[in-house]
């Protein structure tokens, strides 16, 4: 058994289905991809993962447990995280205290001190602007501090959902280094939802295509970013 596996998916939308038998699944360290059109499914698989949309159909599998039955606030303790699209801030809230929320769950003082001193090492921006309103920031900090208050939960899969959206192209280089950052350096494997497939598969090592909530294709991604079929409908040509 694989470290983690989706098997099977199936997730339904008032009767609407949205996955039809998904099955993604990889090893520990790796960073995986799932790109695709807007409505293929992506975010709908994180969500199953995480619990916030039950699936009707299939099992989730992590470090050998079965977790699909598992609720989501559960999930975290168990080493798992989710960054959802949006960059979802508290706005009124400082930069330190949005991060402190991470570790809301923890008892660990002395561990939550160093965790925040080891993420705002990582994040120097969010450093500099610690005591300012979380909703002041720009959108690459504000995708930095979502990222950073996500690994204040330690944990050992993160799940991220379209962290380039709507940021500058020398933003999303920066994103695409600290995901890169954060596998290697820390450990943490990921699975990376992204309408930017070029920049998801060259920062990955497998890549899933979901069609119409189906997996459409599925490889090593530099095979991917070879793929004619890829080229012509995710990477422009």
């Amino acid at each position: 058994m694989r470290y983690f596996e989706a098997r099977d998916l199936s997730v339904s939308y008032d009767k609407v289905a949205a996955l039809h038998g998904v099955s993604i699944g990889f090893n520990q360290g790796q960073i995986v991809s799932l790109i695709g059109a807007n409505g293929a499914g992506k975010s709908t698989t994180l969500r199953a993962i995480t619990g916030l949309k039950r699936a009707s159909k299939g099992e989730i599998w992590f470090e050998g447990e079965r977790i699909d039955q598992v609720p989501p606030e559960k999930l975290v303790s168990r080493g798992i995280a989710m960054v959802p699209e949006g960059r979802r801030v508290f706005p009124h809230m400082s930069v330190r205290d949005n991060l402190l929320m991470g570790a809301h769950t923890r008892k660990d003082k002395a561990a939550i001190a160093s965790d925040l001193e080891r993420i705002l090492n990582r994040f120097p921006r969010l450093r500099e602007r610690l005591r300012q309103n979380a909703g002041t920031l720009s959108g690459g900090e504000q995708e930095m501090l979502v990222i950073g208050r996500a690994l204040m939960t330690r944990p050992k899969l993160l799940l991220l959902d379209e962290p380039s959206l709507g940021l500058a192209p020398l933003v999303v280089r920066d994103i695409a280094r600290l995901i890169l950052e954060i596998n290697r350096e820390e450990g943490v494997s990921v699975i990376l939802v992204e309408q930017n497939s070029r920049m998801a598969l060259r920062i990955s090592q497998y890549g899933y295509v979901l069609e119409t909530g189906r997996i459409g294709l599925e490889g090593a991604s530099a095979e991917l970013l070879d793929n004619a079929h890829v080229r012509a409908l995710y990477l422009g040509g």
